[in-house]
């Protein structure tokens, strides 16, 4: 099927939706067919799977002012790699688009997955921070390195991205690369870090590396929470004087008509709660089961008293995705609306996916210990919560839901990461206090969790 051949004009036009498989005009006469679309940003750079001459390829389109000096750094970045024996896709041809920037073409590698996919096991990430001693031990450094920067064809490892590839001799720099790509790991895989430290095969100052790798962590943290409100390439914002609307790019459509007109399809939901502060329904639209939350307002001094600070939506909506950074099991928040009037906030609506399990005041039973796959998912999550400085605020037990070997955390309107540990120690505390007293004092399951749970 002969693709359609797209302009500059219309390729600017697309904004944030990625154009669907594409074809583009080469200056012989020839045209490449863009067949699958892997990262898209608008006026800046598509790239993709794509048809050559009758082969298949990789291909980068810079776009823009900046489109030489990208192309450039991308060339430079895969000869330093190619120069230093390091596995990398090679580079076979550079070609200059006339109103559309310059395009990069290289070897296209069948079947390739990136370490995203398998980031939990540890004898897949071996090979990563192998790969990784060697990039630092020629004297360079990876300033995008994340784990989707490396490419898995059968068993070999590539490393891709030239665009971040730089030369430094410092060593510290090659720790703060080190740091960078830990912090991207499951909380759960800090154990294993002696593993991976050895695989990466050079001297580490162990000393300051946890740190570092707490710094990146909430860097990362913050440039992300401030995407989850703001056009981006995973979220969709829409902003007047009346209404504020954030949504997930890849929901946007089967959302439409919760973003036209939440009250109505909220209607039609299954009510688990309909109260003066707040509605609850379940709600499947098209093929996504959702929970359509509302947060009402009950009279004007309640409305006067929420109109000049972010709904309780806004930061559960915060939270949810705080959380999913973390790997902290819980809904995938979807949508988020608050009514507004100028500067002041009204209403609001939250909208996640459904989590079918039961809760584990269903699951679990007073006079006996949990189950070994529940035991071991509670206590990992109480250690990891503990250990970001993350407190619920209303632990009771049909806020948590046993789904897919996980414990999944719903309700997360009072839920705070706390900056100091003075405010955290108080609010675990009453976290605590509140999850134990779903059980009662004495019996064989709260004695179980008194055991095991972080200290007061």
């Amino acid at each position: 099927m002969m693709l359609p051949l797209l302009s500059a004009a219309q390729l600017a036009e697309a904004g944030w939706n990625p154009p669907a498989p594409f074809a583009l005009a080469l200056p012989d006469g020839g045209r490449i067919e863009f067949c699958r679309v892997l990262r898209w940003l608008p006026g800046q750079r598509v790239s993709g799977e794509a048809r050559w001459g009758g082969k298949a390829v990789f291909a980068k389109l810079f776009i823009g002012e900046r489109a030489a000096r990208h192309a450039a750094r991308e060339q430079q970045g895969i000869q330093a790699l190619q120069t230093q024996g390091l596995p990398t896709p090679a580079c076979l041809t550079t070609l200059s688009l006339p109103g559309l920037g310059l395009l990069l073409l290289s070897e296209f590698l069948p079947d390739a997955q990136t370490l995203e996919s398998s980031l939990a096991d540890v004898q897949s990430l071996l090979p990563a921070f192998a790969l990784l001693g060697r990039l630092h031990a020629a004297g360079l450094v990876h300033d995008d390195l994340h784990p989707g920067n490396f490419l898995r064809q059968g068993d070999r490892l590539w490393l891709i991205d030239g665009d971040g590839i730089r030369p430094t001799a410092a060593a510290a720099q090659h720790l703060a690369n080190l740091a960078l790509l830990l912090s991207q790991l499951p909380l759960a895989l800090e154990v294993h870090w002696d593993s991976l430290l050895q695989a990466y095969g050079l001297p580490v100052a162990s000393n300051v590396l946890p740190q570092l790798v707490d710094d990146w962590r909430q860097r990362r943290l913050q440039r992300f929470l401030e995407k989850t409100v703001r056009n981006c390439t995973k979220f969709a914002v829409d902003r007047n004087k009346s209404r504020f609307s954030v949504v997930l790019r890849t929901a946007q459509e089967a959302l439409g008509g919760l973003l036209a007109d939440p009250d109505a399809l909220l209607a039609q939901g299954r009510f688990f709660k309909d109260g003066g502060t707040c509605s609850v329904a379940a709600l499947d639209v098209g093929e996504i089961p959702t929970v359509v939350k509302r947060y009402n307002l009950r009279n004007w001094r309640h409305a006067l008293s929420r109109a000049w600070r972010p709904s309780r939506a806004w930061h559960s909506w915060r939270e949810a995705h705080r959380l999913a950074f973390y790997g902290i099991a819980t809904p995938t928040p979807l949508l988020m609306i608050e009514e507004r009037c100028g500067p002041l906030r009204g209403r609001a609506f939250l909208v996640t996916g459904f989590c079918p399990g039961p809760s584990l005041f269903e699951v679990l039973s007073a006079e006996q210990v949990p189950a070994a796959d529940l035991a071991t998912a509670l206590t990992r999550l109480f250690a990891d919560l503990y250990r970001l400085r993350i407190t619920h605020g209303d632990l009771k037990a049909h806020n948590l839901l046993w789904h897919d070997g996980q414990v999944v955390l719903i309700d997360l309107d009072g839920t705070t990461q706390h900056r100091s540990s003075g405010s955290f120690r108080r609010a675990w505390r009453r976290d605590r206090m509140r999850f134990l007293r779903n059980w009662p004092a004495g019996s064989v399951l709260h004695d179980w969790l008194e055991a095991r749970l972080p200290p007061a």
